[in-house]
C-alpha cells in the first residue's frame, strides 16, 4: 500500500506550561534563557492561538489538546509534572494510516508526563479517527533508548525510508529496531555536529521531506561520504534543496513541513523567522510546491528550542466508518 507523504488533520497542544525547560537545555542549543521570564508563557499562548487561527484559515483540520480541565484524584493529592515543553507533541506520538498510535520513548523525565494518551485518544475518535492499534516503541519503561518520534526521525512515507542523526534523542539500537518492526524499506542513520562538535539534538530541525521536495542542511554532516549517500537517495524523486548552518540554527529553515489543506492543495507551514531566513531564491522554490504560510512564534523558538514543524503533530489516522441507517 503506497502510504501518503501529506495529511490535512494535525495535533497542537496549548502551551499552558511553556517556558524555559531546563531539563532539555543540556543538549538542545537552540534553546535560548529568557530575560524576563514574566511575560514568557503568555506570548507563547498568543503566539500558539494565531497558529492556530492561521493554519485553518488555510484549510488544514488543527485538533487542539488542550489542558486537562478535570484532574484525577491522584492528580489532587500529588503535584502533576509541569511540562513546559508540550507545545511540541511531535516527538512523543506519531499515527499510521493503518490505524495505529505510536508512543516513544523521551529523554527527560518533565517530557515523560507530556504523553496524556487516554486524552490523546479521546480527542481523535472524538474527531472521528479510529484508533485500532497502540504501540509503546520501547515499552512503558524507556531505560536508555530514546527515540523522539518525529523529531528524532523524518520520515519518507513515499518511499518507506528513515532518516535520522544519532544524539542523546536517538539511539542507533532503537532506531534499527523500529525501521524493522514497521517495515520500513531503507534507513540512514549519520553523524552531525553544531560547532561545538555536539551532535544536532533532532533531525527535524536541519531536514524536511515533501512531496517533490527536501530541504536539509549539508553543513551539518560530519562525514561528507554519509552526507553524499544521504543526498543520492532523497534526489532520486525530490528536489533538494540545501540550507546553511546560520540558517538552520538562528532561523530554523529546516523545520517546516508540508501539509495538504480541505481543498488538497499543498501547503508549507514555516515560521516568520524560517521565511526570512530562505533566500529569496529558496522561496521560490518552495512556493511551486505549496502556498508558503509563515507563522510568528518567535517566543516559542528562541526558549523552547523548537519550531513551526516541532508544534505539529501529523494525523494519518483512517476515519471511522459511517453506521449505515437500518
Amino acid at each position: 500500500m503506497i502510504k501518503p507523504q501529506l495529511t490535512n488533520t494535525v495535533v497542537m497542544v496549548r502551551p499552558v506550561d511553556f517556558t524555559y525547560n531546563e531539563e532539555t537545555a543540556v543538549d538542545n542549543r537552540f534553546q535560548h534563557r529568557p530575560e524576563n521570564m514574566q511575560t514568557v508563557t503568555r506570548d507563547a499562548l498568543l503566539e500558539f492561538a494565531n497558529m492556530v487561527d492561521k493554519l485553518r484559515a488555510a484549510g488544514i483540520n488543527v485538533l487542539v489538546l488542550e489542558a486537562d480541565q478535570q484532574p484525577t484524584h491522584s492528580q489532587q493529592v500529588h503535584t502533576p509534572t509541569r511540562t513546559p515543553d508540550a507545545v511540541f507533541p511531535n516527538n512523543w506520538f506519531s499515527t499510521t494510516a493503518e490505524g495505529e498510535l505510536l508512543i516513544y520513548p523521551m529523554y527527560t523525565q518533565n517530557r515523560r508526563a507530556e504523553r496524556r494518551v487516554e486524552d490523546l485518544s479521546k480527542l481523535l475518535i472524538e474527531q472521528g479517527f479510529r484508533v485500532s492499534g497502540l504501540q509503546w516503541v520501547a515499552g512503558e519503561d524507556e531505560g536508555d533508548q530514546i527515540l523522539e518520534g518525529t523529531g528524532a526521525i523524518v520520515i519518507d512515507h513515499l518511499q518507506q525510508r528513515l532518516y535520522a542523526t544519532e544524539s542523546e534523542r536517538c539511539d542507533p539500537e532503537k532506531f534499527a529496531q523500529f525501521c524493522q518492526q514497521q517495515g520500513y524499506l531503507e534507513s540512514y542513520l549519520f553523524q552531525t555536529q553544531d560547532p561545538h562538535g555536539e551532535a544536532i539534538y533532532h533531525t527535524n530541525v536541519m531536514m524536511s521531506i515533501g512531496e517533490q521536495f527536501v530541504v536539509i542542511c549539508d553543513e551539518c554532516f560530519v562525514d561528507k561520504i554519509e552526507y553524499s549517500q544521504v543526498k543520492q537517495s532523497l534526489q532520486l524523486d525530490r528536489e533538494v534543496i540545501e540550507i546553511s548552518y546560520q540558517q538552520m540554527s538562528e532561523h530554523f529553515c529546516g523545520n517546516i513541513l508540508q501539509l495538504r489543506n480541505d481543498r488538497g492543495e499543498p501547503v508549507i507551514v514555516m515560521s516568520q523567522s524560517a521565511y526570512q531566513g530562505f533566500t529569496a531564491e529558496q522561496r521560490e522554490k518552495l512556493a511551486q510546491f505549496g502556498q508558503l504560510i509563515s507563522c510568528d512564534i518567535s517566543t516559542i523558538e528562541n526558549i523552547g528550542g523548537g519550531s513551526a514543524r516541532c508544534m505539529i503533530a501529523e494525523i494519518f489516522l483512517p476515519k471511522q466508518a459511517e453506521q449505515i441507517a437500518v
